[in-house]
């Protein structure tokens, strides 16, 4: 069986959209074929195709690629000659067209992406929605998910000030990847190189934080007391809220004393869906069924 396909209970298979549609965001970043086209090299109907990505991901499969234009536009923007070549290399047919994108979804004209720049970032879809992904030649020191992508780009700006930002996909599109199979089955830890700064405190949180293994949680004030701060549970709670880094520090395994998911920087149905998705597979592996059987047999 393909493994775009999943098996039913009584035995019949099913399209497995999740896997399909990430398939999907792959070949449009990769070469941005038509709709035909995609539906055909994924075996599957144009219209069900259409309806599935644009239900899921929130954009049509054409929305899709021609925000990817716009990405490419950044990164030709540093080194052609022009600006004109750029807007001509990234596929919009007019500079005014280019423009007029740009202005909407980069908020800034093409002439403006040719500065030097220091920190390179990428965006796309996954299962949770966009996901934008940004690092320094350290490491990772943003990945966030959102609805608009503009305004997740609007707040990368606002976050690093003074630093020049620049579509980097030859370098971050393999972290990225990562990323985004680890949403769609959280199979194994994420291991990228991360560069963020905090304070002293706030760093002692996220190397906690990083401990909590896979399916399970901690209260806020279970971390406290792991510090060694049982008074500190608005502090952790602080410093969970501050994590510029989703799933690299897994602030979406700390919850309310009560089991409530409480907050999460990114919405409290990504965190719910988070832990559902890791709970469920690490329940389902050979690991996780032994430890159910001695937990029930006490």
């Amino acid at each position: 069986m393909s493994e775009l396909q999943i098996r039913r209970k009584g035995g019949a298979a099913r399209l497995n959209w999740p896997k399909i549609l990430n398939a999907a965001c792959r070949l449009i970043e990769r070469e941005s074929p038509g709709l035909a086209q995609l539906a055909a090299r994924l075996s599957v109907g144009r219209s069900e195709l259409q309806r599935q990505f644009t239900r899921r991901l929130g954009v049509s499969p054409k929305a899709y690629s021609q925000a990817l234009a716009l990405h490419r536009l950044a990164a030709a923007g540093g080194m052609r000659r022009t600006a004109l070549a750029a807007v001509f290399d990234a596929g919009f047919g007019t500079s005014s067209a280019a423009y007029a994108a740009a202005a909407e979804n980069l908020g800034v004209a093409p002439g403006r992406l040719r500065k030097t720049l220091e920190v390179g970032w990428w965006m796309g879809l996954s299962d949770l929605g966009w996901m934008l992904l940004a690092a320094t030649r350290r490491g990772v020191c943003w990945l966030t998910f959102g609805e608009e992508p503009g305004a997740m780009l609007q707040e990368l700006r606002a976050a690093f000030p003074r630093a020049h930002l620049y579509n980097d996909q030859a370098r971050l599109y393999a972290w990225f990847e990562q990323v985004r199979e680890f949403v769609l089955l959280p199979r194994e830890a994420l291991d990228l190189p991360v560069d963020i700064q905090g304070t002293a405190f706030q760093s002692r949180v996220w190397r906690a934080l990083r401990q909590i293994p896979l399916g399970q949680t901690a209260s806020y004030s279970g971390v406290a007391r792991r510090l060694g701060e049982p008074r500190a549970t608005r502090a952790v709670a602080a410093a969970c809220a501050r994590n510029r880094v989703a799933l690299l520090i897994p602030c979406h395994r700390v919850v309310a004393a009560n089991g409530d998911p409480a907050g999460y920087r990114w919405g409290v149905g990504r965190k719910q869906e988070l832990l559902a998705r890791e709970t469920a597979l690490t329940h389902d592996s050979p690991a996780g069924k032994a430890q159910a059987r001695l937990a029930k047999h006490g």
